[in-house]
């Protein structure tokens, strides 16, 4: 499956960004789905993933209750809602695929796209 995010851009702190990340190839129903983001000099970050029905989400604890999460699959495509940014929110955002119970283990991502750039000015 090959991914492609968009939807990064320059954001006032307490703004909000909508991701998005289209899938083609294989169908990607069929797996579960995730953001990872990274700022420079730090590891990549878990940020949420989503079954590959929609049915449960997972959130990292620095973004819980200000991102959402969710996915289309009728066009192939997860979102990601970011309110009330943060400038410590600025980062390489990267989505992610895998197969079934990726979503609740997060190193078992397997397919990834490339980044899309959030910038938090404060």
């Amino acid at each position: 499956v090959q991914l492609q995010a968009s939807g990064g851009g320059l954001v006032q702190a307490g703004g909000s960004l909508r991701l998005s990340c289209a899938a083609s190839g294989r169908t990607f129903s069929s797996y579960d789905a995730g953001w990872f983001r990274q700022a420079p000099g730090k590891g990549r970050e878990f940020v949420a993933s989503i079954t590959w029905g929609g049915s449960s989400a997972y959130y990292g604890d620095s973004v819980k209750g200000r991102f959402t999460i969710s996915r289309d699959n009728a066009r192939n495509t997860v979102f990601l809602q970011m309110n009330s940014l943060k400038p410590e929110d600025a980062a390489l955002y990267y989505c992610a695929a895998g197969p079934k119970y990726a979503a609740a283990t997060p190193t078992r991502f397997r397919y990834w796209g490339q980044g899309t750039q959030v910038t938090v000015s404060s």
